[in-house]
C-alpha cells in the first residue's frame, strides 16, 4: 500500500496550501503538546506511556487539519498496524521465478496476504556484497518496516533469528526451525506421515533392501535431516533392510555409482531432494537403467522435471504460504502464543516408478 509523499491539506488563512507533506513536527505545534509525545501516539505505544484519550483526540484533530498521513514505516493509531508483512529469505536470489522451488510458497504467500486485505514488502535490499543476506546488513532491522515477517527458504542464520525473537519482532519461518533460547513460530510440512506412506508402499509391492539418497554433509538441511530420519524410523518399524544413506551433490552422482545400485541386491531408491532426483533420472537415461523395471524409485520432493510420473510426495508448498500469513497474523492479534507450530499434511503418495523388485 504505497502513500503519497506529499499531500494537500488547508493552511488557516484559507488561501496557503501546504506543499510539503506535514511533519510531527508540524503536528506538535498544532496540537500545542511535545514531538515525542506524537511519535508516542503515531507509533500506537499511547496506552503504555499513559498518554490521555484527551491528548490522542489533539493528535488525531491536527492530523486531519494538516492532511497528515502516516508513512509506510508509521503505525496506525489503533493497533499499532500497517498492514505490511514482510516476506525475507537468506538465500542468495530471492525466489521469484515461476520453476524456482519457492515460487509456489510465494503464490500461497500472496494469495493469503490478499484474502486477508495485506500488503506485501519482499526485502531484496537485504542482500550483501557476498550474494548472501541479512536481516541486520546496516546494523538495524530492516523488516521492522512491516508489521512482522515471512522467512524462508533452506540458507538460515539462526543467530539473527534469535536476535529477532529477543527483540519481539512477530515473524514465522516456512520450515521447521528448533532453535534453543528462542521461541521460533514456523510452519513446516508432515514429513514423517507422508514417508510412512512411502515405506508402507515399498514394503507391499514387495521390497526388502532399499537405497536412500541424499544431500551430502555440507549441504544437509533441516528438511532434509527431518526426511532421512523418519526414512529410517519408518523402514526399522516396517522391517525393511535400508542400505547406509548415500550422500552426495548432485553434480556427483555418476553413471558408476547407478550402474552399481542397479546391479545390486538393491532394488528400490528413495530420493531425498529433488535436484538429486533430476540428475539421477538424466543418468538413469544415459547409462540404460530402467525405472521402474531395474530399479524403482520414490521422490521424498519434486519429480525430475525430465519424468514428472514418478513416485514422489508432494511438499503442500501453496498451503503453507498461506498457513503461514495466517499464523503471523494470528501473532499479531495476540491469538496464538509466540511459539506456535503448525504441521500441514503432503499430498499423497502419486506416480508409477514403485514396481515390484526385479
Amino acid at each position: 500500500m504505497l502513500r503519497s509523499l506529499y499531500v494537500l491539506g488547508p493552511h488557516s488563512s484559507g488561501k496557503h496550501v501546504m506543499r510539503r507533506r506535514p511533519s510531527q513536527r508540524d503536528i506538535a505545534r498544532a496540537a500545542g503538546i511535545s514531538q515525542p509525545t506524537v511519535s508516542i501516539v503515531l507509533n500506537g505505544r499511547a496506552d503504555e506511556y499513559g498518554i490521555a484519550l484527551e491528548t490522542q483526540d489533539k493528535v488525531r484533530e491536527a492530523m486531519r487539519r494538516l492532511g497528515y498521513v502516516p508513512d509506510v514505516a508509521g503505525r496506525s493509531l489503533r493497533g499499532g498496524r500497517n498492514g505490511l508483512i514482510g516476506v525475507h529469505t537468506f538465500e542468495r536470489v530471492f525466489p521469484v521465478g515461476p520453476d524456482d522451488y519457492y515460487h509456489e510458497f510465494l503464490v500461497g504467500i500472496e494469495e493469503k496476504a490478499v484474502e486477508m486485505g495485506q500488503d506485501l514488502v519482499l526485502f531484496a535490499s537485504t542482500q550483501r556484497p557476498d550474494g548472501t543476506r541479512s536481516i541486520y546488513g546496516a546494523g538495524t532491522n530492516r523488516l521492522r518496516l512491516a508489521d512482522g515477517a515471512i522467512i524462508l527458504g533452506l540458507e538460515r542464520n539462526d543467530d539473527e533469528l534469535v536476535r529477532l525473537a529477543r527483540e519481539g519482532f512477530p515473524f514465522v519461518f516456512i520450515g521447521r526451525r528448533d532453535i534453543p533460547g528462542a521461541h521460533t513460530p514456523y510452519v513446516a510440512a508432515d514429513y514423517a506421515g507422508a514417508i510412512a506412506e512411502v515405506v508402507e508402499a515399498l514394503s507391499s509391492a514387495g521390497h526388502t533392501r532399499v537405497g536412500y539418497l541424499g544431500l551430502d554433509g555440507t549441504l544437509r538441511r533441516g528438511p532434509q535431516e527431518e526426511r532421512r530420519e523418519a526414512f529410517y524410523q519408518c523402514a526399522g518399524r516396517r522391517g525393511l533392510e535400508p542400505d547406509r544413506p548415500a550422500l552426495m551433490a548432485s553434480e556427483a552422482l555418476t553413471g558408476a555409482w547407478l550402474r552399481e545400485v542397479a546391479a545390486s541386491e538393491t532394488t528400490a531408491l528413495v530420493i531425498e531432494a529433488f535436484e538429486l532426483a533430476d540428475a539421477l533420472a538424466a543418468t538413469a537415461l544415459r547409462e540404460g537403467v530402467r525405472v521402474p523395471d531395474d530399479l524403482s524409485v520414490v521422490c521424498l520432493d519434486l519429480p525430475p522435471v525430465s519424468s514428472p510420473g514418478w513416485s514422489h510426495i508432494a511438499v503442500p508448498r501453496r498451503d503453507m504460504g498461506a498457513r503461514a500469513v495466517a499464523l503471523l497474523l494470528g501473532l499479531l492479534d495476540g491469538e496464538v502464543p509466540a511459539d506456535r507450530h503448525e504441521i500441514v499434511p503432503c499430498d499423497p503418495l502419486t506416480g508409477d516408478t514403485i514396481a515390484p523388485p526385479r
